[in-house]
């Protein structure tokens, strides 16, 4: 059985290389998919314009003038669809240098591909390299800050995500009492209150869905518990007291992957339909 070289200078340049390869396809994959959102939502917004202009001029037809309306609607229909038919087009690719000076037009498909390659060049590189545990310890007790911000900065876009959605209905909901109270009878702004009435229901069953609240708080509590632990290893107190260094690195390894795994249980659970969680409880 070959045994895997020993941690060298080569080794670990080699593989800092291909992480770094990898963050670079990952970043450019996901710089075109943003622009492509982006130019797709624009696409859309002018669909959405020109065909309410249009079914609001029809069923106003003899009766209001949407003259005015239809001449500043029709110039913003036509630049949100310029605008987002140049963003996709610029977002189809990027453009790449290879080694040999070479520049290259790559599309999300061919990053993709890079990506499975370079994710397979740096688990031949990992596997060829090994480190001792009290190493890797070490790392994986460095790299714990990192991981106790993500949580905290994935929990604090939930608790915004919460917090805009639920502003949002409550507007809808003053809206809908003041226009029911100032058109009376409501003919006139009958379209208004249903279509503040969708929003409040659209706006619900996204909350119900996603459970942004449950997720923050799920995140920001294992955040706070896994930054706990790591306060108690730096100062050596309960239950990271033992004299010997590598028994704290190891127990708070356990106890950090403990309380991951629990953050992924509770995922999982909210992922489930309601009448999946009752039944696992």
């Amino acid at each position: 059985m070959t045994q895997p070289s020993p941690v060298s200078d080569g080794n670990m340049e080699a593989l800092i290389a291909s992480r770094r390869s990898i963050a670079r396809l990952k970043r450019d994959i996901a710089s075109l998919r943003r622009g492509t959102y982006a130019g797709v939502f624009a696409l859309a917004c002018a669909l959405t314009l020109l065909v309410s202009l249009v079914v609001i001029t029809v069923r106003t037809w003899g009766e209001r003038d949407m003259l005015l309306a239809n001449w500043l609607g029709l110039p913003v229909v036509a630049v949100l669809a310029i605008a987002g038919g140049m963003i996709v087009d610029n977002y189809r690719y990027v453009t790449v240098t290879d080694q040999a000076n070479v520049s290259k037009e790559k599309y999300i498909s061919d990053l993709q591909f890079d990506l499975e390659v370079a994710e397979e060049q740096r688990l031949r590189i990992a596997v060829s390299t090994v480190r001792p545990v009290h190493e890797r310890r070490y790392a994986y007790r460095d790299a714990i800050p990192a991981e106790v911000e993500r949580l905290r900065t994935e929990g604090l876009r939930y608790r915004r995500w919460h917090n805009g959605f639920q502003w949002l209905l409550i507007l809808c909901s003053a809206a809908i009492t003041a226009v029911a109270a100032l058109y009376d009878p409501p003919q006139p702004g009958k379209s208004l209150l249903i279509g503040l009435g969708a929003t409040v229901s659209v706006i619900t069953s996204a909350m119900g869905y996603y459970k942004f609240r449950e997720r923050s708080f799920n995140l920001q509590q294992t955040a706070d518990s896994i930054a706990q632990h790591l306060s108690a290893l730096d100062l050596a107190i309960a239950p990271y007291g033992d004299a010997d260094e590598a028994q704290n690195l190891m127990r708070f390894a356990e106890t950090v992957e403990l309380l991951r795994d629990e953050q992924r249980k509770r995922e999982q659970q909210l992922d489930q339909p309601h009448q999946a969680q009752q039944g696992t409880v």
